[in-house]
């Protein structure tokens, strides 16, 4: 009688290897790392090319004109603090004769006219295409916008 409880106690501390809680870990390990992976996020490399130290060629470096146009919410146009056109005239022929003219000096001095439009928040975006069909007929090309008043 002594044998059969013998028996019992060894069967039940001898279970073997059991292997489904092995590969419930298993299964949860990879999940994080799957989940992990997706948070990753590449990063891209900027090669950016850095002044050396090569003399300049030409002593005189022409810095580009720079021009300020604003537009008020009344639709008055400003070049440079100086008020053009009627609020009215959707052609803008002050505007226009003073970029031709500034293209002009530009070109004959071999500089670029850069012009910064600042357009006021209630501004009309209709007038802010006739700024810039003047510059298109003024040939200036290098035009960018500003939020905001000038400076």
């Amino acid at each position: 009688m002594r044998k059969r409880n013998h028996r019992k106690a060894s069967a039940e501390v001898n279970l073997g290897f059991q292997i489904a809680p092995m590969i419930d870990v298993v299964f949860v390990i990879m999940l994080y790392f799957m989940v992990m992976a997706g948070a990753v996020q590449v990063e891209n490399a900027h090669n950016t090319k850095l002044p050396g130290t090569v003399e300049p060629t030409t002593r005189d470096t022409v810095v580009p004109d720079e021009i300020a146009i604003r537009i008020e919410d009344d639709g008055q146009v400003y070049l440079n603090d100086d008020p053009l056109d009627a609020p009215s005239s959707k052609e803008l022929p002050e505007l226009t004769k003073n970029l031709v003219d500034l293209h002009t000096s530009s070109e004959a001095a071999k500089s670029k006219v850069l012009v910064t439009i600042y357009a006021n928040e209630l501004a009309r975006y209709e007038r802010v295409v006739d700024v810039l069909d003047a510059l298109s007929q003024a040939k200036i090309s290098d035009v960018t916008f500003q939020a905001g008043s000038p400076e």
